[in-house]
């Protein structure tokens, strides 16, 4: 998979890009991921990327020729468009759900606006899709494509050891995950549940799916009612009602 990103500010993506899994993934060339500077691809001798906007205002917005150049200088050395994304508070809010979606995808263009914004016309004539992680708004979106980057990253072949790694996670099938524990036993006098010691691993299995289900029931309702449960999961959800 190969993910770029257009930024104002490539030393910031760049920090994040090279460290932890990412970073490791990176350098073995599991992913490609390039950062570009969108000042270099302006005409203006000052390599000012934005001006006041029509209408009035006081915050700039990024003008569309610099960004567009940035794309197509990418989409030319691919020999194909790739799957354009907005980073904006205005978009779809990421989901687990999309995130296994666009690991699947062979290249991803990565749009990070600054100032008020970006001109209106280069997300009509380029972007496929605006993404939000939240509905908040922060001062650039390239804290948004970081996050975007790292949660679509880890699910690319061989990134982590095996898909164990995030198929049981929160969010992967509509549960949070189960509660972990590691060594000591005993800590400040709490101990490690006794079925995680037993070695039998039927009874893990069936304990870890009743702790996810207790906890999304407790932690996120809303969860529940879009979750298709089985018949095993319905007889833990009436005795969880029951206790």
């Amino acid at each position: 998979m190969r993910i770029d990103i257009a930024t104002l500010f490539v030393e910031m993506c760049e920090a994040v890009l090279n460290e932890s899994i990412v970073g490791r993934a990176r350098r073995a060339s599991l992913i490609e991921l390039y950062c570009h500077n969108i000042r270099e691809y302006t005409a203006d001798k000052h390599r000012r990327v934005d001006d006041t906007p029509y209408g009035g205002g006081k915050v700039m917005v990024m003008q569309a020729e610099p960004i567009y150049q940035c794309y197509k200088a990418v989409s030319d050395k691919l020999d194909k468009k790739p799957h354009v994304i907005y980073m904006s508070p205005q978009g779809g809010v990421l989901t687990q759900q999309r995130a296994i979606e666009l690991s699947k995808m062979e290249c991803i263009f990565i749009i990070c606006g600054h100032y008020e914004g970006v001109d209106e016309r280069v997300i009509e004539e380029i972007v496929d899709e605006e993404i939000s992680i939240g509905d908040y708004v922060l001062t650039g979106g390239e804290l948004p494509a970081l996050v975007l980057v790292d949660t679509v990253a880890r699910m690319c072949d061989g990134v982590l050891a095996s898909s164990e790694c995030y198929e049981e996670e929160s969010h992967f099938d509509g549960l949070l995950e189960y509660p972990h524990y590691t060594r000591p036993e005993t800590w400040r006098e709490n101990k490690v549940p006794e079925v995680l010691l037993s070695g039998h691993h039927k009874n893990i299995i069936e304990w870890r799916q009743e702790q996810r289900l207790i906890r999304t029931l407790k932690k996120r309702p809303d969860m529940m009612k879009l979750y298709k449960p089985t018949k095993l999961d319905n007889k833990i959800i009436n005795k969880i009602k029951i206790d």
